[in-house]
């Protein structure tokens, strides 16, 4: 068998994508019941932080929201814009830092789900990311960011594997957490991608670090960034109408925050 060859899977994002495709019409669903929700006046200009291949970008253009899509990969703008193109659709791409950047006029609201969030390795780094994402956001502005929080007494070693296709692309993930350590506050995250792209097969593996948090790491960091006051906490079901607390069992959270 065709040993697993290590890339960059952000420079596949026809095939990452894909990975996590079948969550997207869940989550657009759930971001516009919290636009309608928890937002002040119109919400219509959005920024996609971390966005990739642009899954929600295009999904969200779509459904005729203004949306602008920001990632430091080129490749995966690069695919988004030929994706734009393709489909007939109109969306902004940005390539920058998701931990420092500005955006030429307010947004509405930004999103930044499936732990993209955890990209940031250092506390300066996610506090200087939220306080762009509240400089960008106009008043009352909303940010949907969700991420795996881990407990202190969460078992570290875990792993998945699901499958998911779209027309002739058949992607099978394996996400595996290869090493752990708390004190660092950092794990690394291991995937493996077996394509079927039509007669073409594809076998790709990535390592990523994640930054950790428990919640009282994510309590204290949000602390620091005293423009944001949280709406509510949901799970990864996203249902609008299930909310959770944000208490020391929280795991899979996704946080609606509010630009004071």
């Amino acid at each position: 068998m065709t040993p697993f060859e290590t890339v960059d899977c952000y420079d596949y994002p026809q095939y990452w994508d894909v990975s996590f495709l079948d969550e997207t019409e869940l989550e657009c669903d759930f971001f516009e019941d919290v636009f309608k929700r928890f937002g002040q006046g119109e919400t219509r200009r959005i920024l996609d932080v971390g966005c990739g291949g642009g899954r929600n970008v295009l999904e969200m253009a779509a459904r005729d929201f203004e949306v602008i899509g920001l990632d430091n990969s080129e490749p995966s703008l690069a695919y988004l814009s030929d994706k734009l193109l393709e489909k007939g659709l109109t969306a902004e791409t940005m390539l920058a830092d998701m931990a420092d950047f500005e955006s030429s006029s307010p947004i509405d609201a930004a999103l930044c789900t499936f732990n993209t969030f955890r990209h940031l390795l250092t506390e300066e780094e996610a506090e200087s990311h939220l306080h762009s994402v509240a400089r960008c956001l106009k008043t009352g502005g909303l940010y949907v960011l969700g991420f795996h929080i881990l407990q202190d007494y969460d078992d570290p070693e875990c792993e998945e594997h699901w499958t998911n296709r779209d027309g002739d692309v058949e992607v099978t993930t394996t996400l595996e957490v290869v090493q752990s350590c708390r004190e660092e506050r950092l794990e690394t995250l291991l995937f493996h991608l077996q394509v079927r792209d039509g007669e073409k097969q594809l076998r790709l593996k990535a390592e990523y670090p994640y930054r950790i948090y428990n919640p009282t790491q994510f309590r204290s960091l949000l602390a620091k960034v005293p423009e944001f006051e949280i709406c509510e906490v949901y799970d990864f079901n996203y249902d609008i109408d299930d909310p959770m607390p944000f208490d020391d069992e929280i795991s899979d959270a996704v946080f609606v925050l509010r630009k004071k």
